[in-house]
């Protein structure tokens, strides 16, 4: 195997350093597929640069929407009439694959959508089911996966919707950023046993919000009038979620890291580390705008995590060293995720000699001396930040494809040895 990453070895030797995450990856891709239904050109600042991000702006490129990356990487968005034949490469990149196929619903021709041979494996029926509804034609062979082709006919009506969002979130979301676009307006009411993910549906209707559009919001129900909405000038918050492996850096190194710019108010479920790592024994203070983290005993933890599942692979990261054993559930959506997260990670600690005991929603995982080997990543881009977590304490950690962390962190091996110089 030669796509291994020795992980840097930190040792207890305390991490002192500042360091500016990049763009909120969910903010950026919402805020593109609202700039391209909007009637005036948008300019999104600091937006995210990443695999995924790239993804969506080629999608909307490939459909007719105009945009053009500034010398300093601010997006001018200018919207356009929506067009085929067309194809997109969804990548593994959940918002695209569910975000941008109701967009192309209102294009006029044919749009076909591939991906990676995990995009096929991942959940898009609820998607697909709801556009059929709302009377558009799908061709995707009765799987109701990728690959698939929309015949569009250059416009969607709108209405109400039933969908299953037991898996993901973001089926909720792709409908309601849609919906202003619409003759109708979309009403969705969500028919599945659990919604994961809630605050990535508040994101969302925050933003529509910010963009003068009505969201009544009831029971597992959300409704959506159509509204002409305008262009702006924005500037992308941090990706709160991204900021977890350094900040667990400082948890695992007794030191202190310093998140620039990081809000006072998000609806980024990222924000909730705060509140998760203090519970976990650090020590967390705003200074000014930024963030300031200083780990000190590291302690176990019994939590709940179906509303910010994402944040799972690094919280299981600090897990490992904690003086108590930790129970993270309520997190079975995560095995339709990139990789299955849970079985993956089990699988990747207990080969390194940890004690990570698997169930089907949760992981308890008890703290025992690990050893050397190859981290696994599954393409997984946060099982791999979780190997170099991991790789700070333990020496001879071989994360395998470190690349893989472009499709939200344009250079994470850069940012991270940036970490362990102390860089202010």
């Amino acid at each position: 195997m030669t796509n291994l990453w020795r992980a840097p070895f930190r040792g207890q030797n305390p991490i002192d350093a500042t360091l500016t995450i990049p763009g909120s990856k969910s903010v950026t891709n919402r805020a593109l597929i609202l700039a391209a239904l909007c009637g005036t050109p948008s300019t999104l600042r600091r937006p995210l640069h990443s695999r995924d991000s790239a993804l969506m702006i080629a999608g909307l490129k490939a459909i007719g929407v105009g945009i053009e990356t500034a010398a300093n990487g601010d997006l001018t968005i200018t919207p356009s009439q929506l067009y085929g034949p067309a194809s997109v490469d969804v990548g593994n990149a959940g918002t695209v694959m569910r975000f941008l196929p109701p967009v192309a619903a209102m294009a006029k021709g044919l749009i076909h959508f591939d991906g990676d041979a995990r995009s096929h494996e991942r959940p898009l029926g609820p998607v697909i089911k709801a556009l059929e509804s709302l009377g558009v034609s799908i061709e995707h062979g009765g799987r109701y996966s990728l690959p698939m082709t929309i015949n569009a006919n250059g416009q969607l009506k709108g209405g109400t919707v039933e969908v299953d969002a037991t898996l993901s979130s973001q089926f909720i979301s792709a409908l309601l950023l849609v919906a202003p676009a619409t003759k109708e307006g979309i009403t969705v009411k969500h028919v599945g046993t659990s919604l994961p993910s809630l605050p990535h549906i508040e994101m969302t209707i925050a933003m529509l919000r910010e963009k003068g559009v009505e969201v009544v919001v009831g029971e597992n129900e959300w409704s959506v009038k159509p509204i002409a909405m305008s262009g702006a000038d924005s500037v992308i918050e941090p990706d709160l979620s991204n900021a977890a492996p350094f900040m667990g850096a400082a948890m695992l190194s007794g030191g202190t890291v310093v998140i620039r710019d990081w809000p006072h108010s998000t609806t980024q479920p990222g924000d909730q580390l705060r509140e998760i790592f203090t519970a976990m024994g650090a020590r967390v203070e705003f200074r000014g705008n930024n963030l300031a983290i200083t780990g000190d005993a590291i302690h176990g933890i019994d939590i709940d995590l179906h509303d910010v599942g994402e944040l799972t692979p690094s919280i299981a990261a600090i897990c490992l060293f904690a003086d108590s054993p930790s129970y993270l559930r309520g997190i079975a959506h995560l095995r339709t995720h990139e990789t299955d997260r849970l079985a993956a990670l089990a699988t990747e600690i207990n080969k390194l000699g940890g004690e990570v005991i698997e169930e089907p929603s949760a992981l308890r995982i008890i703290p025992r001396q690990l050893h050397a080997g190859t981290f696994h990543t599954y393409d997984d881009h946060r099982l791999a930040t979780a190997g170099a977590m991991i790789g700070l304490i333990v020496d001879g950690i071989a994360v395998e494809n470190i690349a893989t962390t472009q499709k939200t962190l344009p250079d994470f091996p850069g940012a991270w040895n940036e970490l362990l110089t102390g860089n202010k």
